[in-house]
């Protein structure tokens, strides 16, 4: 019943709520203090008192410092991206294109790409823009590019002395050799436009993929085939192996499924209906989870929630070493990073402008350790 009536629309609610920011910007504006009256100073305060908490204990009041501290977002937070707070490099895609950031803070403009992920062991990137796949290092030097329709969500896989490249183009799945050789479809089915592939670490190049009938399949391209099918009962969001390659981690609308990676059966389920965002722990089968509802979001691990925030948090991505995860505040423009004992986080405003991005920039991932 109380959901239900959260919902309700309140005869003059909009009017109520500009009326109470109303209020709460005069008071501000006029705060300037008075010559000293003794006789009027508590009326005075007693007035001002009244009219804020009437403002701001109304539920368009209340509305109104919702917004007011999601805009502020991370009290404290630092300026600028001065450095991380672990080692590493970030992959940020932005809208001026791909870019490393070094553990010093430092920046560096890899093109104009739309995204891009990290190679293996973190030599290279594989970037993407419509309708061309570009391989290049670490200073923006292009190693090679391929000219191919609707180029998405490029994925490096691989081993210290041979690698392939993943991903989908004009709605078909394609590998590539890392050296930009061998450029062919995998697979018999559509690839589903919205989600990306995942390789498992190691040799036989075991590709994880979501076709476009929401099936969840496992591709041995060592061996020119499929080795197993899981029907998902829900649409699929996002894949991902854990490290030592056992488990497949398959998030769902409003599920979460993990898998044996060399079956494709079940390990475990649970229901999760606010669950946006989930990556494994390096090193580990443990898992972080970003849950975001009407509410505000949380970070949790392992059932214990490390950071909460009154607004959207969006991303999650894990440090090389497992210490640190970063997720972002895009209404506040700030990065937080979260300590993975829940004891510490460092916030880092001005993101975007650090970028040259007008929408909030995506972390494509940290390596490496």
């Amino acid at each position: 019943m109380r959901a239900e009536l959260e919902h309700v629309e309140i005869p003059g609610a909009a009017d109520a709520e500009a009326r109470a920011e109303e209020v709460v910007r005069r008071a501000y504006a006029e705060r300037q203090p008075a010559p000293r009256r003794r006789s009027l100073k508590p009326v005075v305060v007693v007035a001002v008192v009244v009219a804020l908490l009437a403002a701001v204990l109304s539920p368009p009041g209340r509305a109104f410092v919702d917004r007011v501290r999601r805009a502020v977002g991370i009290e404290g937070a630092q300026p600028a991206l001065f450095s991380l707070p672990t080692s590493g490099r970030l992959l940020v895609s932005s809208d001026e294109g791909v870019w490393i950031a070094q553990a010093d803070g430092s920046r560096r403009l890899l093109g104009a790409y739309d995204e891009a992920s990290w190679s293996p062991f973190g030599r290279f990137v594989v970037a993407a823009r419509e309708n061309e796949i570009a391989a290049l290092d670490a200073e923006g030097h292009v190693r090679w590019t391929l000219a191919r329709r609707d180029v998405r969500f490029p994925r490096w896989g691989g081993t210290a002395t041979d690698t392939r490249i993943a991903y989908i183009g004009n709605g078909h799945l394609r590998v590539v050799a890392g050296d930009g050789t061998n450029d062919m479809p995998a697979g018999r089915a559509d690839a589903h436009p919205g989600v990306a592939p995942a390789w498992r670490v190691g040799p036989g190049f075991l590709l994880g993929v979501a076709d476009a009938e929401q099936a969840v399949e496992a591709l041995l391209l060592s061996k020119g085939g499929v080795i197993w099918k899981w029907p998902s009962p829900r649409p699929v969001r996002s894949l991902e192996f854990s490290d030592d390659g056992t488990q497949l981690l398959v998030l769902q609308d409003d599920r979460l499924t993990v898998l044996d990676s060399d079956r494709g059966t079940p390990i475990s389920r649970a229901e999760a209906p606010d669950l946006a965002a989930v990556a494994y722990r390096p090193g580990t089968h443990a898992f972080a989870e970003l849950h975001v509802s009407k509410l505000g979001s949380r970070v949790t691990l392992e059932g214990r929630t490390l950071f909460s925030f009154g607004g959207e948090l969006r991303g999650l991505t894990w440090s090389p070493d497992g210490r640190w995860l970063l997720v972002g505040v895009p209404a506040s423009d700030q990065w937080v990073f979260v300590r993975a004992d829940g004891t510490h986080i460092v916030a880092v405003s001005n993101v975007s402008e650090q970028f040259r991005s007008r929408s909030f920039p995506r972390v494509e991932g940290w390596c490496c350790a």
